[in-house]
């Protein structure tokens, strides 16, 4: 993404269910001492921490500044950096590529998987999950139709997500050379932080590229009617719910 619109405070204090969920992808990474690991689109740094307890030798990036300079306060024995998941390159030939909530921000999808093949020895694995096919559907569906509603022509324009299909992505990483030993798509409904707020904070942190350049007054219609419409079936006994839908990929380098 060409700018940085991530707030890592407000990430780390209402979206921590990003990283906590992904340490049972570690499972599947299954880190072991002395390899050489990339996590991709580390954020915080949390993860990263978690795969170096392995005494794998790990590398974090992330395109976003805001997120490495935390990062590097939270794990400051790591190595950290910035770069984009469409052209980063590595020193040496890697064991693992490993990446949490991240793939569905990055378009085009060739271009990242081009970047974990060749990052990879023969033998590499890479261990992802991102959102898949439906994720957040119901709260994407609202946003489009109040833009929609509001005069806005083409609102999925918008959108800065990429929702693969299991059996999509797996074409693209086997057109890569890659075997693919485990896909599957799944539910993961989501409790968000903030009690009655947790909508709105969510929309802040993950939608914000759906309402940039509109007023603060239009701005504030279009969560009001959103959440209204949300309210129904993702806000129960005080807090919201955000309609996960999940990919989860292992894939070795041939």
């Amino acid at each position: 993404m060409a700018q940085d619109f991530w707030n890592s405070a407000l990430y780390e204090g209402n979206h921590v269910f990003v990283w906590q969920y992904g340490e049972s992808l570690l499972e599947l990474l299954a880190p072991k001492a002395g390899e050489r690991i990339l996590d991709l689109g580390c954020g915080t740094g949390q993860l990263t921490g978690k795969i170096a307890e392995s005494g794998a030798f790990v590398h974090g990036i992330d395109s976003s500044l805001s997120m490495i300079s935390t990062a590097k306060v939270n794990c400051p024995h790591i190595n950290f950096s910035v770069a984009d998941a469409r052209s980063f390159q590595v020193e040496q030939p890697l064991d693992a590529v490993f990446s949490n909530a991240v793939l569905h921000w990055i378009k085009p999808p060739d271009a990242a998987i081009d970047c974990v093949e060749k990052a990879l020895r023969p033998g590499g694995r890479f261990v992802a999950e991102f959102g898949g096919k439906g994720n957040v559907g119901a709260i994407a569906g609202a946003l489009l139709s109040v833009l929609s509603e509001i005069g806005f022509s083409q609102p999925q324009s918008l959108n800065p997500w990429y929702f693969p299909s299991v059996g999509e992505y797996a074409g693209l990483l086997e057109n890569r050379g890659f075997e693919v030993v485990c896909a599957v798509l799944f539910d993961r409904p989501t409790l968000l932080a903030g009690g009655s707020a947790g909508m709105v904070n969510w929309i802040a942190m993950f939608a914000g590229e759906f309402l940039s350049g509109l007023s603060d007054e239009v701005r504030s219609h279009v969560i009001n009617a959103v959440e209204e419409r949300l309210r129904p079936t993702l806000y129960r006994d005080g807090s919201w719910s955000a309609d996960y839908r999940r990919i989860r990929v292992v894939a070795v380098k041939q």
